[in-house]
């Protein structure tokens, strides 16, 4: 029931897996982005011919956010070449990316794409059966050169009833814990414009929600003319393409949120009342200590101020667990923050140290002791999502259905209503809950 993603790309694992495509697979770990890009990748493997293979090919979109996240990556490997072991399996991603040797010394793997290898059509024909004699396994160059992000047009997201549109890549910040810069490189924009036309195609071909995505998506604009931030973009989508009925942003850093954005929360009922907070602590000596750019006081007041904007507004965050350093006091007051800020969907992380990181070179925290920490936080957030859904009881929601009779509120909650197309919005009176979901009665059932 937790869901999120972060200013570092979050791992929603275990992995969620594409329908077969002409006989190409695509399987994708992590953040939303990937699973953007994933269709992307879809569209250029099949321009490349890997349709054609015998056996087909299984494409594998990784996530390097944990060590857990690369673990898993490599068992579903393993697993896709035992079921099928005459499929060409390729590799990329950020796991990919930072580590390409993990990869390419796997008996599996035929081939390994860096990040931006990965969306061009041209890279998947470095396999053997395109008649490439080149012996090299990894096509994987430096990411920090890379200067711009395209606005890949993509006409669907296959299997998913609001689609995701990128709007920015890569991070100009240094986390201490964080391997994601080294995998999505510097911070860059997609044009506003293409962003805008992006959204359209997508609103055009039905999709009644479309969620906004980027490894740091307040850093949007900074490199574009003009330097327009987040909030204009926001607010020129919502202008400019008013047959978007939901417009979702999937994560933001908020010592980053501008003004133009705050406003649009405040008034544009379209813009989806569901914030996901990258905080990681609530604790300031281990912010400083992550090289975070904001303290607790910050993070609370921020959530403060857009309730007042907002009241329906629902907060999600990412706390991680452990960090090197972290005493008893230091934990509790990231317990504290759960309810000081009214985080409602939690997605907590156990430290792991990533190699090349800062962090990993510090005093770390006993691994029984970070288990520990992580399974309290898991609790407090269970018990937050509890309270949420009570407070719901009585209600009227407009739920978007995914699959099954199961939808999302506008403030990102599970609400069951046993009916229902996926891709329609329908109003329903909420009855109460079942610990994980609301209970939903459509309010046509109800007047029948």
């Amino acid at each position: 029931m937790m869901s999120a993603l972060s200013k570092s790309p979050v791992f929603e694992g275990p992995l969620s897996e594409a329908p077969r495509s002409n006989g190409i697979g695509v399987v994708t770990f992590g953040c939303r982005l990937n699973t953007y890009e994933s269709e992307v990748m879809r569209r250029e493997a099949e321009s490349a011919g890997l349709g054609t293979l015998a056996g087909g090919a299984v494409i594998f979109n990784t996530c390097a956010v944990t060590g857990e996240a690369v673990r898993q990556a490599k068992q579903a490997i393993r697993k896709a070449h035992r079921d099928n072991p005459s499929a060409r399996i390729i590799v990329t991603g950020c796991a990919a990316q930072t580590a390409p040797q993990d990869f390419t010394a796997m008996d599996e793997v035929d081939l390994v794409l860096g990040n931006e290898e990965k969306l061009k059509a041209n890279s998947y024909r470095a396999l053997p059966d395109f008649g490439v004699n080149d012996t090299e396994k990894a096509r994987v160059n430096d990411i920090f050169s890379v200067r711009e992000t395209a606005g890949h047009m993509v006409d669907a997201i296959e299997g998913r009833t609001r689609a995701f549109v990128q709007v920015q890549n890569g991070c100009d910040h240094r986390c201490t814990f964080c391997i994601i810069p080294y995998g999505r490189g510097n911070s860059r924009s997609v044009p506003m414009g293409a962003v805008v036309e992006q959204v359209k195609r997508l609103a055009g071909n039905g999709y009644a929600e479309v969620v906004l995505t980027g490894v740091d998506m307040t850093s949007f604009g900074a490199d574009l003319p003009g330097a327009p931030k987040l909030g204009k973009l926001v607010k020129t989508i919502l202008k400019q393409v008013p047959d978007v009925k939901r417009l979702r942003l999937s994560s933001i850093d908020s010592i980053e949120a501008d003004g133009e954005l705050l406003d649009a929360i405040a008034t544009e009922p379209r813009l989806m009342p569901h914030l996901h907070l990258s905080l990681q602590s609530g604790d300031d000596m281990i912010l400083k200590r992550m090289k975070r750019r904001h303290l607790r006081d910050q993070s609370i007041r921020f959530c403060e101020d857009v309730r007042k904007l907002r009241k329906d507004i629902v907060f999600g965050a990412d706390i991680i667990a452990g960090f090197p350093t972290e005493t008893d006091d230091m934990f509790e007051n990231s317990m504290k923050i759960v309810a000081e800020c009214g985080l409602t969907h939690l997605h907590v992380f156990p430290f792991s140290p990533r190699e090349g990181t800062p962090a990993a070179r510090m005093p770390q925290v006993r691994r029984e002791v970070v288990k520990q920490r992580a399974a309290r936080l898991r609790a407090a957030g269970e018990a937050a999502y509890r309270r949420h859904l009570a407070s719901l009881a009585g209600t009227r929601q407009s739920i978007l259905i995914e699959r099954d009779g199961l939808g999302r509120t506008e403030g990102f909650t599970l609400a069951a209503l046993g009916t229902g197309a996926p891709g329609e919005i329908v109003e329903a009176d909420i009855s109460g809950h079942d610990g994980i979901r609301l209970v939903a009665t459509p309010l046509a059932a109800r007047a029948a």
